[in-house]
């Protein structure tokens, strides 16, 4: 671990595994409708950060472990405290996109 690893956003590539590791996650996608609809990694639910507020409807359980991404991490940073905030007790911000290694859905 070097001095400046802190300025280093987070793995998604680790993060996917630890999503794909737990039982009833769910993985969101923090971007907006045009660009989930560019491309986004199989599996994952658009909601947008400007909607977030309907997160009820996408995740009920606020127990629910919410692994959250968008382009390159800003957003989901934003959107995971926004969710701990609502009271959802298990929120990751895995990353952004631009770190992605892997297919696409459009």
């Amino acid at each position: 671990m070097g001095l400046f690893d802190f300025l280093r956003g987070p793995d998604l590539q680790a993060g996917l595994q630890a999503y794909r590791a737990t039982p009833g996650a769910l993985l969101l996608d923090v971007r907006t409708e045009g660009e989930y609809r560019g491309g986004h990694i199989p599996g994952s639910r658009n909601l947008p950060l400007a909607a977030l507020g309907g997160a009820a409807a996408v995740a009920p359980g606020k127990d629910t472990p919410l692994f959250v991404y968008c382009q390159s991490g800003a957003r989901s940073a934003q959107a995971a405290a926004q969710l701990r905030r609502m009271g959802y007790t298990h929120v990751q911000n895995i990353g952004g996109m631009a770190g992605y290694h892997g297919k696409v859905e459009r």
